[in-house]
């Protein structure tokens, strides 16, 4: 199994630069030969494969003679990114999908990153440094012992100016959690973030709106800027880390919830959304992104593989708030979203709105699994 490991790093001036001179040739390359493949098929119809642009790369670099400082196994690693954007743009217009033909990479660009290979045990974690090509020893913070074999590690540039390493390694033995026998259905909400089927509600922190003030406050400081100036760019600064401090803080809250329901529970079912046509409410649309619905999702799903708990995904269409847990019936009528209780005509049962939503969501897993 593969896994992944991210620690902040901090690079001296000369570190700095030689990351940020590899930013530009891994743009540069990448944009080099999307413009050749482009033209090679709209002149005779052909199409450069990986290997053919490698072999192109090592022609170009005596060319160009800055193309040789940085890491060789970035440069490759780019044409590979390449390469795999081509091929997820073949797959979605055979699927019928919005294609998405592959575009330039910018230099305006504030999330940066390149990967290196491990070759040859060039990429190690030490205590407090990271090793990796070109660079040598780089300081960092290592917060946790790796497991495995290094593949790659991937450095990363956030828009606030951090570093950051993330090193994938491979061959890692995740020990599968005790089982406990509980089962549990969820429907993630607005009001409670997460509401199980055992009438336990996980509130929604909303980190979004306790931020909004001194985000707007920071932004208005950005607008009155004069644009290029040095001035401009710590404005700039200033609201990407606000950003950040709301993504960490979210972050922290959903892997700690994910963590504590996979341990406690060997079942989790959860209902399929499609949360972009729901955030076309626009009353409604700031508050789901807030609430982070499918990274919620996306960490039970992993965790769930990782640590040999069953996770179970309901059909969109079934009828989970309308339904009663109690006796079945269906409401004719779908609920406002302003009715948070409501009792079933037929059997005279009352509900919890979400509640009797996650138990029909558990209900329907089980049925789905026998």
């Amino acid at each position: 199994m593969e896994k992944s490991y991210k620690f902040r790093i901090y690079p001296n001036r000369e570190q700095e630069q030689l990351i940020r001179r590899t930013f530009g040739c891994v743009r540069y390359v990448y944009n080099h030969f999307l413009a050749e493949r482009k033209t090679a098929y709209e002149t005779d119809k052909t199409t450069l494969g990986f290997n053919a642009c490698c072999t192109a790369l090592t022609a170009l670099k005596r060319d160009i003679p800055w193309l040789c400082e940085p890491d060789a196994t970035a440069l490759q690693s780019s044409l590979r990114n390449l390469d795999t954007a081509y091929k997820n743009f073949f797959r979605r217009v055979k699927q019928g999908d919005k294609p998405g033909y592959p575009k330039f990479k910018s230099k305006k660009n504030r999330h940066m990153s390149y990967q290196a290979k491990n070759n040859k045990a060039t990429v190690s974690v030490l205590e407090r440094h990271v090793k990796l090509p070109k660079l040598g020893l780089v300081r960092a913070a290592i917060s946790r012992q790796i497991e495995g074999r290094i593949l790659h590690a991937t450095v990363l540039l956030n828009p606030s100016g951090r570093y950051f390493v993330s090193v994938c390694c491979t061959d890692v033995d995740i020990q599968p959690l005790e089982l406990t026998g509980k089962s549990t259905g969820l429907d993630v909400g607005i009001r409670n973030l997460v509401a199980e089927s055992s009438d336990k509600h996980h509130a929604n922190q909303r980190y979004y709106r306790q931020s909004e003030k001194k985000l707007a406050r920071v932004q208005r400081q950005l607008s009155r800027k004069s644009i290029g100036s040095n001035n401009r760019d710590k404005a700039r600064i200033k609201v990407a880390k606000v950003h950040e401090k709301i993504a960490n803080r979210r972050s922290d809250y959903l892997h700690n919830l994910t963590t504590r329901l996979v341990r406690e529970y060997d079942l989790i079912s959860v209902e399929s959304l499609d949360i972009q046509q729901m955030a076309q409410t626009g009353y409604l649309a700031k508050m789901i992104y807030d609430a982070s619905w499918g990274e919620l999702m996306r960490q039970l799903e992993y965790k769930c593989g990782w640590y040999g708990k069953q996770f179970v995904k309901v059909a969109e269409d079934f009828p989970s708030t309308n339904k009663c847990s109690n006796c079945g019936n269906v409401l004719s009528e779908p609920l406002k979203l302003s009715q948070r209780r409501w009792t079933c005509p037929v059997c005279g049962e009352s509900h919890d709105r979400d509640t009797n939503a996650a138990k029909n969501i558990l209900n329907e897993s089980i049925r789905m699994l026998a």
